[in-house]
Parts: C-alpha cells; structure tokens; sequence
C-alpha cells in the first residue's frame, strides 16, 4: 500500500502516480481512463479498446445527430 496527498496543480488536485505503478498496468499519457466512484472509493480503470471504440461511435451518433441539418446542406 502506498500512501499519497494530493498536489495543487492550477485549480484543479492531481494525484501522482509512480512509474512502477503505470508500467504494470501498462498506462501510459495517453491511455484513456474511467474515473468513478462507488461513494467511498475512487476507481481509475483503463479503457479497453472496446470501450473507446464505444465511446467514440457514441459521440460520433450525437454529433451527427445534432448537426444533421448543416451536414446535409454541406453535402449539397
């Protein structure tokens, strides 16, 4: 178990992660996380590529959605 604080970084706390860590999770910078919580504890979770695949047909349907009249008079 290690013991950490938080650290003051703009407005915003950061928690520090050692490198031992992110290397047996094989996390890196730019490794998409899921940050949740159960109301006590806090779950940092790589994604799976199947999960930002997910999220990523997920936001494309909502743009297109949203934007579906301007993507049309582009088309024309």
């Amino acid at each position: 178990m290690m013991l950490k604080t938080l650290t003051k970084v703009g407005n915003s706390l950061a928690l520090f992660i050692d490198k031992g860590v992110l290397e047996l999770l094989n996390i890196n910078i730019n490794t998409p996380l899921k940050v949740s919580t159960d109301g006590r504890n806090l779950l940092v979770v790589p994604m799976s590529e199947s999960d930002t695949d997910k999220l990523v047909m997920a936001s494309s349907e909502k743009i297109s959605n949203r934007y579906k009249k301007v993507f049309k008079k582009l088309a024309k």
